[in-house]
């Protein structure tokens, strides 16, 4: 039996769903498990690792941004959330409380299979890559995608340490949310879309939780992000 490329858990109290999302997924080598409430689904967690976790917001009892909050608590698993469409509250808050992506109900099986294929690619990447960068105070160990400032680890999820280190990558330029969105969510970015703006509104509470002014990052209206260094303090 071969080897799955991933692991992913879902976890949604539609059972028709999970079990057509795991027919529809298993022939590309993921294997999928899924679970029908957040409670159930925790204990999974708990009791095994996974890749990648699919998460519904609308969940009987404990609901999914109640389930992200105790995820995130323990691990930086990539999350990416179901949502009702239109729903632009839901989406907002599941970013900030760190989803990496989300997808509106219903949706294409082929598109939620290219987010996650998206994500492996780039969790996988930095698994190669490896190696560390210094901007500023802080220190990126890429394999481990871990940041540190002045010796104190700031804990990223996943996707923000790929925008941190994107911007990283070019400090004093401004990156365009266009390039941010191929690079970091692997796909285009599209007009209303919050996604890009939530994260990096994430990175800079936490930057500034732990006591990081230098390197900051900085908007361009309309365009995109610098990372902004003091070379005094370099």
């Amino acid at each position: 039996m071969n080897t799955p490329d991933a692991k992913i858990l879902i976890i949604d109290d539609d059972r028709e769903l999970g079990e057509m999302l795991a027919e529809f997924l298993s022939p590309d080598h993921l294997d999928v498990s899924a679970c029908l409430s957040g409670e159930e689904g925790l204990e999974a967690l708990r009791e095994e690792s996974y890749d990648l976790l699919i998460l519904d917001i609308m969940l009987p009892g404990m609901n999914g941004l109640d389930v992200l909050k105790v995820v995130r608590e323990r691990s930086e698993i990539p999350v990416i959330m179901l949502t009702a469409r239109g729903d632009d509250v839901d989406r907002i808050l599941g970013l900030e409380f760190g989803a990496d992506d989300y997808l509106a109900k219903p949706f294409n099986p082929r598109e939620l299979l290219a987010r996650i294929k998206a994500i492996m690619r780039r969790t996988r990447a930095d698994e190669r890559r490896g190696g560390s960068v210094a901007v500023g105070m802080l220190e990126f160990d890429v394999r481990s995608r871990r940041v540190e400032a002045d010796g104190t680890s700031i804990r990223l999820t996943g996707t923000e340490f790929e925008l941190l280190r994107c911007l990283a990558e070019s400090p004093g330029e401004v990156v365009s949310k266009e390039h941010l969105a191929r690079e970091v969510l692997g796909r285009r970015h599209m007009p209303y879309d919050r996604s890009i703006d939530t994260h990096i509104s994430n990175v800079r509470r936490k930057l500034s939780d732990a006591g990081v002014d230098n390197p900051s990052i900085q908007s361009q209206r309309g365009v995109g992000y610098l990372l902004l260094v003091d070379e005094r303090g370099v």
